[in-house]
């Protein structure tokens, strides 16, 4: 039998044919260098014997040279050693800077006093503007709002419960002088503290019902701002929720004035385009206002699930945490719990109910094409 050599490979060395890792997904994290990858997985230069984390800044390798990993003891037991630039196996950038952080967050709390910021900034080894510049992208507030919203939720939470003097619940969050306290109590609790202990005793509450593509709804606001946007199919349903929470309040129907607040609600949730920019009477715990805040930078017409939520407050861990400060929202609409989704893009429980959430993402969606 007759053979033919190709004389121009014969004695050479034939590349191997081009790896499979560029038509794996993973491979675009590494070319974008994402930092939402960090840690899922490592990749692996055959040619330097290296592996590094998806986001190394290390000149890109050939996709032919390059071998995926899901885990450093994989790559290593493949014969690779991490990369001194990078360092894969250890804590990524993105962990240590939400260790740090949650390791200030205990100190707060666990301190009878706000910490100085200085001295927040030293215990982290960093000056105090890297310190505050830090603690406030990865919470989303600044070290003194953080402290302020954690002794305000103690304070709520000693009010709810009774069995002690307003007094005695401001010290023991931590206010050194109860005026302190009372010269902030309408942003902490949207009313005074004896009101609030006392189901809103006191407290002028202004609300109107409407309707909307979604059923009736119900607009409340406080002195503060807006308190409740409630979503329903019975409006008697909607106002025994709001008096549910503010038992003894001063609930009054809205004038003219305020029903064009309510038109303004309704308008935005039959066209999402108009925006809508209101103040809001929060009142959450300080993880809840952080949950709450983090929604809020979701554009309209976006979505990101709890995961995504819980990675962006440096807490990765705690997407059931996110799930409860989502479920806790009475704020429809405003604070919307509704572009929050499962890591499998699935729609998952809503308070006001799957299809009206369905329903403002597809309204979402299509004025977000236009």
């Amino acid at each position: 039998m007759n053979m033919i050599v190709d004389t121009r490979t014969a004695g050479k060395s034939v590349p191997a044919p081009a790896a499979p890792v560029e038509r794996d997904p993973r491979w675009q994290a590494v070319l974008d260098r994402d930092p939402a990858f960090d840690g899922q997985f490592v990749y692996a230069v055959g040619t330097t014997g290296v592996y590094c984390r998806p986001t190394c800044p290390s000149r890109r390798a050939r996709p032919r040279n390059v071998t995926l990993y899901d885990t450093c003891g994989e790559a290593e037991a493949a014969g690779y050693r991490a990369c001194r630039r990078c360092r894969p196996d250890e804590a990524s950038p993105a962990a240590r800077r939400a260790a740090l952080v949650a390791r200030a967050c205990r100190r707060i709390e666990e301190s009878d006093e706000l910490p100085r910021l200085d001295a927040l900034a030293a215990e982290a080894g960093v000056s105090a503007f890297h310190f505050h510049r830090l603690f406030k992208s990865v919470t989303g507030l600044t070290p003194r709002a953080y402290g302020a919203a954690h002794r305000a939720g103690r304070v709520r939470a000693a009010l709810a419960e009774g069995g002690t003097s307003v007094t005695e619940a401001i010290y023991d969050a931590g206010f050194n002088a109860s005026s302190r306290f009372y010269e902030t109590s309408n942003d902490v609790l949207g009313m005074t503290p004896t009101a609030f202990r006392r189901g809103g005793a006191g407290a002028a509450i202004r609300f109107a019902v409407g309707e909307c593509a979604l059923g009736s709804i119900l607009v409340a606001r406080s002195e503060k701002g807006v308190c409740a946007i409630l979503l329903g199919d019975d409006p008697d349903a909607l106002v025994r929720d709001l008096q549910d929470r503010f038992p003894n309040a001063s609930l009054t129907g809205g004038d003219a004035g305020f029903d064009a607040l309510v038109a303004k609600v309704v308008g935005f949730v039959e066209t999402p385009a108009l925006g809508l920019d209101l103040p809001l009477d929060m009142q959450g715990t300080a993880f809840q206002q952080r949950v709450w805040l983090a929604l809020r930078d979701i554009p309209a017409g976006e979505t990101a699930s709890y995961t995504e939520i819980a990675r962006r407050l440096g807490a990765p861990k705690s997407a059931r945490a996110v799930a409860g400060a989502c479920a806790a929202n009475r704020i429809a609409v405003a604070i919307p719990c509704h572009r929050v989704v499962r890591s499998d893009g699935a729609l998952s429980g809503y308070r006001w109910g799957i299809e009206r959430k369905r329903a403002l993402l597809e309204a979402e969606a299509r004025a977000r094409r236009r």
